[in-house]
């Protein structure tokens, strides 16, 4: 492909991501976040496929950061969500 037709892509999917978040309400933030953490497993799992395969070695080193970066995504959205969620339970008293 056209490296100016690829670069077109990215500043759009850049623009326009930017542009669907920002409109969100404060309300949808943790149904996003959980969303998102399940596309980013999905990720995970093609970085691992990535990672292990053997016929060319550029691509093992590729995948396997690809493999670290997603986990670390994937953890830190799932604990932003999990401490997000701690927000709304209810506490209860210690004194009777």
């Amino acid at each position: 492909m056209d490296i100016v037709f690829l670069t077109f892509i990215l500043v759009l999917s850049v623009f326009l991501g930017f542009e669907l978040i920002s409109k969100v309400p404060a309300t949808l933030h943790t149904p996003l976040m959980s969303g998102a953490n399940a596309i980013s497993g999905i990720t995970l799992a093609g970085a691992f496929i990535s990672a292990g395969l053997q016929n060319n070695e550029m691509a093992t080193y590729l995948g396997t950061a690809a493999v670290a970066l997603a986990t670390i995504n994937v953890v830190g959205g799932y604990l932003v969500t999990d401490r997000m969620l701690a927000m709304f339970k209810s506490k209860k008293s210690g004194a009777k």
